[in-house]
């Protein structure tokens, strides 16, 4: 299916993927595109793992110059950003080119990254008089490093693909297809254990109450039966998420 032309979405087994189409614009996020990802996101049923990357040589080009900045803009933005750490499945970011600005954002947002050979991040906001909320600094230290962070923020550098992998914004290289093949495999495991961890990685004191909650879920849950069982007989477990 698609969201007028602008992200397709398509199913491999339990993996969806959600492919920005907009490369004459490499793909650069504007108020239409951050809500269709929002509100494609929050259709999803039945996938265990989510794919995102950008159609043609950009993964994302950042914020569309030519769109409309203001309140509205950024709350969709951040919205969007902020509803890719809440969703209880691990996303990956299948960056194929560059992910400049929002780009980069994008990619942060999600779980873990595969770069392929001409995928380059930065944050250049100190070049165009910007600026990106605390969340995205944060986590792009957290990520990266604060060295690498510093040089990002404070020099406007770009981080090419080897050094992504290196300080550990970049957690594989690869091509889409092959984040696609990683997410397959991830879609083996526990869907309730990957959400709990999940939530504990991306969680703040004002979700302890969920992560204690779903904590005690895990545990009683009949994917922990399955797993002993799944020892017993010395076979892989096939897990439901119930």
């Amino acid at each position: 299916m698609s969201s007028d032309q602008i992200l397709h979405v398509e199913q491999d087994g339990p993996v969806a993927i959600l492919t920005l189409q907009r490369p004459e614009r490499r793909n650069a996020l504007d108020l239409h595109l951050c809500r269709a990802i929002h509100e494609t996101v929050d259709a999803l049923t039945d996938a265990r793992v989510l794919v995102i990357t950008g159609e043609g040589s950009a993964f994302c080009a950042g914020a569309d110059l030519g769109g409309v900045y203001g309140n509205e803009f950024l709350e969709a933005l951040c919205g969007m950003l902020q509803r890719l750490t809440e969703l209880p499945i691990p996303i990956i970011a299948a960056v194929n080119g560059p992910a400049i600005g929002a780009g980069t954002q994008l990619a942060m947002a999600c779980d873990l990254r595969v770069a392929d050979e001409t995928a380059k991040f930065a944050v250049p906001t100190a070049t165009n008089g910007m600026a990106v909320d605390a969340w995205t600094i944060r986590t792009l230290a957290r990520l990266a490093g604060g060295g690498p962070a510093n040089r990002m923020m404070l020099a406007a550098e770009t981080l090419g693909r080897e050094e992504a992998l290196h300080v550990g914004l970049a957690d594989r290289a690869g091509t889409p297809a092959d984040a696609i093949a990683w997410a397959n495999e991830i879609a083996r495991l526990a869907p309730l254990a990957l959400a709990h961890n999940k939530l504990v990685l991306n969680g703040s004191e004002a979700d302890n109450q969920r992560i204690s909650e779903s904590f005690v879920n895990v545990w009683a849950s009949k994917d922990v039966q399955e797993a002993a069982r799944a020892r017993q007989e010395k076979r892989r477990p096939v897990f439901t998420g119930e």
